[in-house]
């Protein structure tokens, strides 16, 4: 229970960005002092420092490796999240036009839902607020399933291909969402952030034990470590981060559709 507690915790702190900026510089800090200290008390032998030299290279380079992986994700995730507001954004446009095809009193009714389920959709982008979210989450499930049995009403009464299209239209609507709340649940692994952390410890502690003097331009090491874990953990905060997928398709089918 308490591993689980610690990784929900974790997980809670990587929704802040700056906490996990000022946090981790701290953290990387201290650990280049340890290092410092240990130095002090247990000095480096000269015929061993060559070697200490060739393990603190070894893990900075592998620690770059682990950051630039990291990295790799959080952009991934990013643009996955971007592609999925398009790709919505297309579909409930796409659906909009096609409910014309129906009778005009289920053709308005449809565009009508579409239009509120629009708004929703747009909400779900720009509100940080949890309780706030569950509102919009159960307003989007009432909407979807409206949305679904007066188009699969129109169906039942009128079997034929035009009515299909419009069904399956419907279908897309509600399966871009579900790819859309996916992409935003799907997180950098805590475990991928712990790998970052203990290497970045271990690197600075070997830093600070390494260094014959002290030397007041080491701590750009945690300054430049603790500012990626920042874009990191900026990129991959769909609600906190400072670089955030803006719902700009949506908002543009929202306003072209209120001057229809």
């Amino acid at each position: 229970m308490s591993g689980l507690s610690g990784s929900v915790n974790l997980k809670e702190l990587l929704n802040y960005p700056l906490v996990v900026f000022a946090s981790s510089l701290v953290v990387l800090w201290l650990a280049l002092r340890l290092g410092i200290l240990i130095r002090r008390l247990q000095p480096v032998p000269e015929d061993e420092r060559d070697d200490l030299s060739v393990v603190t290279s070894a893990s900075l380079t592998l620690l770059a490796l682990i950051i630039g992986f990291t990295f790799s994700m959080a952009v991934s995730r990013y643009d996955q999240r971007k592609n999925h507001e398009e790709e919505e954004a297309n579909a409930i446009g796409t659906e909009y036009v096609r409910a014309g095809l129906l009778p005009a009193a289920d053709g308005s009714r449809v565009r009508e839902l579409l239009t509120r389920y629009l708004d929703q959709r747009l909400l779900f982008h720009t509100v940080r607020d949890p309780r706030h979210l569950e509102q919009i989450d159960r307003e989007t499930a009432r909407l979807q399933t409206e949305l679904w049995l007066t188009v699969q009403s129109v169906a039942s009464v009128h079997p034929d291909p035009v009515t299909a299209l419009v069904l399956s239209g419907m279908n897309d609507v509600l399966n871009r969402q579900g790819y859309t709340q996916a992409s935003w649940s799907n997180r950098i692994p805590v475990g991928a952030w712990s790998l970052m952390v203990v290497l970045a410890i271990c690197s600075s502690i070997l830093l600070g034990y390494a260094v014959r003097r002290r030397a007041p331009f080491f701590v750009v090491l945690p300054f430049l470590v603790a500012t990626a874990f920042f874009l990191i953990a900026d990129l991959d905060s769909p609600r906190r981060g400072v670089i955030r997928v803006f719902p700009q398709n949506l908002m543009n089918l929202s306003q072209s559709l209120q001057k229809q």
